[in-house]
């Protein structure tokens, strides 16, 4: 598990190759198991319906391994990852008549859990809790915008293109994040203006 969380987008190109001119499957679950529960959790917080997120990601992954041969044309495999996740959980709502589109204020963002041995865990146990609570107390905007860029490691760049928002949105989004896990951990922070947000 280790390994796959530390793919970068060499590692990601490589596979890409693999799977592309040998068809290696070894290389095809490398990328499923990288990717797969943070384009869950993104779906998710579009669909609101686990199973649905999960049937999303699952289709868009046998799409790439039907559309193997064609991998290597794809320049940014996780921004292409990211933007079907987007489209077609976006077009699942529209066909359950549910909305036609999705707004980022009711947007529900779930965390994974941090990969740590018991010990780790255990010592900063206290200091997750304060931190999850402050992020799970971020307006709904704020959250996913926080969760794509530390989490899923977008840059703001990705996730404006994705969330169809300016840089200087996000970049305001994250200094609100930033200023109340602060505040809630009793660091101080130097004060910027967070009005034009």
């Amino acid at each position: 598990m280790n390994g796959e969380k530390s793919l970068n987008s060499t590692n990601i190109y490589h596979l890409q190759q693999r799977i592309a001119e040998y068809e290696d499957e070894e290389a095809y679950k490398q990328l499923f198991f990288h990717y797969f529960l943070p384009l869950k959790s993104f779906s998710y917080s579009i669909i609101k319906s686990k199973e649905t997120a999960e049937e999303i990601v699952s289709d868009i992954f046998l799409d790439i391994w039907v559309k193997r041969k064609q991998l290597c044309a794809i320049e940014d495999l996780k921004m292409y990852l990211y933007t079907s996740v987007r489209n077609n959980s976006a077009r699942r709502l529209h066909q359950n008549k549910k909305a036609t589109f999705f707004s980022l204020d009711e947007v529900q963002v779930e965390f994974a859990s941090p990969d740590e041995n018991a010990e780790a865990i255990l010592m900063t146990h206290e200091l997750s809790f304060k931190i999850n609570t402050a992020i799970e107390e971020l307006p709904q905007r704020c959250r996913i915008i926080f969760k794509l860029a530390k989490e899923d490691k977008l840059k703001y760049k990705e996730i404006a293109v994705l969330l169809n928002v300016s840089i200087k949105t996000i970049d305001c989004q994250i200094a609100i994040a930033v200023k109340k896990i602060a505040s809630v951990l009793n660091i101080p922070i130097k004060k910027t203006s967070t009005a034009e947000c």
